[in-house]
């Protein structure tokens, strides 16, 4: 049996029908790779056969109405593959606009909790191939937070692929079991009345927290605050539709320019994320006059021993959108982020993970009415949520098809309307952008203006 932990369950009680709360990746992939040709019956195969190496997805949610404390996940007994796996074709003319309106509605339809949380659709009919036809096709997997973070979706999305289009599937891995309702009752009771102690711990460590915000903010060393974010149109209440758009970038130019000014990866994705939205939003004259504030999720997975499938810290940063100089500005974020991180560490990294945790079940409940009752629309506390992955550097192959594009998708919650996420992988930077229509008119606009960004870069 394994318990959710406070970061998953939160997750899974924050979730309603017009915040799903998944994780989802547009996978792009040439199926003239797959040995013997490619058949959706020879790819449905395939998959069933890795389906023993991986447990997170033959687990579902199991309670009992007397449990205290959080859901546990079990072996589901009746696992089934035709349950997740969906097949869909484009309409014509299968371009990339078409592809991500179908997406995107995938996107808006929360996942049925009476199975293991996760659906993968073969989207057919890309680039106007026939369905059935070797060529370009489309995968969507979509997953629910409370069972991946960032960091073990792409460890997930590495055991559905090979370094080579004929590998033999990985060997079985044993699955999480089968709890009985008393039993999980009973060690939700065990844990309930452990919780206060968990709290004295945790006591110490947030007024220790607070005291070193104080300082780093009196000596101007502090990341962005929270709340101090101005009104964009992406800090509104969300409706259940969902809009997509997708740019794809070369790694070897990003990583140009990281030597070029000699800063960070990471520096470069803000950056680029920063010059993106400023032109955007300037273009229809919504650009505020103070930077807009970014959101950024940080594993801590190598840093924490805490159970739960998320193990997950953050930091406000300061995009200096205010900056027209697309160099000036790229320097100005790369100390910006410099001061953020040496924050969030002093903070300590698993501070979010161990507040979770003492959280108990009634008070999670409690937080999301308060939650639900605050006017989210007058005070954005962020505009943005950024996150960046890192992906395998190689080729990958899924069921013989080469994976030419990997596009990951995170949440978005009502006030902060916008997610841009960003994994690389084999040479190309990917780049997923995520949001409502009713707040946003065209976001491939948004998206297109990478490349935009990264060549004004290059060209200085």
């Amino acid at each position: 049996m394994e318990r959710l932990s406070g970061l998953d369950a939160g997750l899974l009680y924050s979730e309603s029908s017009v915040v799903p709360l998944h994780v989802c990746s547009i996978v792009e992939v040439d199926t003239s790779t797959v040995p013997g040709g490619y058949t959706f019956e020879r790819f449905r195969d395939d998959l069933e056969a890795r389906m023993r190496a991986l447990p997170e997805l033959r687990a579902k949610l199991a309670d009992s109405q007397l449990n205290l404390d959080h859901p546990v996940w079990v072996e589901d007994k009746a696992f089934d593959l035709s349950r997740h796996l969906k097949r869909i074709s484009l309409p014509s003319p299968g371009g990339r606009r078409e592809l991500t309106d179908v997406c995107g509605h995938i996107a808006s339809i929360p996942l049925d909790r009476s199975k293991p949380l996760w659906e993968m659709w073969v989207i057919e009919g890309l680039d106007g191939t026939h369905p059935g036809d070797s060529g370009p096709l489309a995968l969507m997997l979509k997953l629910h937070h409370a069972a991946v973070d960032g960091v073990s979706a792409a460890h997930l999305l590495n055991q559905l692929c090979d370094p080579e289009p004929d590998a033999a599937p990985p060997d079985p891995v044993e699955g999480p079991g089968d709890a009985p309702s008393w039993r999980i009752a009973a060690d939700g009771l065990l844990r309930f009345l452990g919780r206060p102690w968990q709290l004295t711990k945790v006591i110490p460590e947030a007024t220790t927290t607070i005291v070193k915000t104080v300082g780093r903010a009196v000596t101007g060393t502090a990341m962005a605050a929270p709340f101090t974010a101005p009104q964009t149109p992406f800090n509104a209440e969300l409706t259940s539709e969902r809009t997509i758009a997708l740019a794809q970038l070369d790694l070897d130019d990003v990583k140009q320019v990281k030597n070029q000014y000699d800063v960070k990866v990471n520096d470069v994705v803000m950056a680029l994320c920063a010059g993106a939205l400023r032109g955007f939003l300037r273009d229809r004259e919504q650009l505020p006059d103070s930077p807009l504030i970014a959101v950024v999720p940080a594993s801590v997975r190598d840093q924490s021993n805490r159970p739960g499938r998320n193990q997950l810290s953050g930091m406000f940063c300061n995009l200096h959108t205010d900056i027209d100089d697309p160099v000036k500005r790229l320097e100005a974020i790369a100390e910006s982020d410099s001061h953020a991180k040496e924050h969030s560490s002093a903070l300590g990294p698993t501070l979010l993970v161990d507040l979770a945790e003492v959280i108990s079940r009634g008070a999670f409940g409690w937080l999301l009415n308060l939650m639900s009752r605050t006017p989210l629309t007058h005070t954005a506390i962020h505009n943005v949520i950024i996150s960046n992955v890192a992906g395998p550097p190689s080729t990958l192959y899924t069921c013989g098809a080469e994976v030419t594009a990997l596009y990951p998708l995170g949440p978005i919650f009502h006030g902060s309307g916008l997610n841009i996420t960003v994994m690389s992988q084999g040479g190309k930077m990917n780049v997923g952008v995520i949001s409502c229509p009713q707040l946003v008119d065209d976001l491939w606009d948004l998206a297109d203006r990478f490349d935009t960004e990264l060549a004004a870069l290059l060209d200085r």
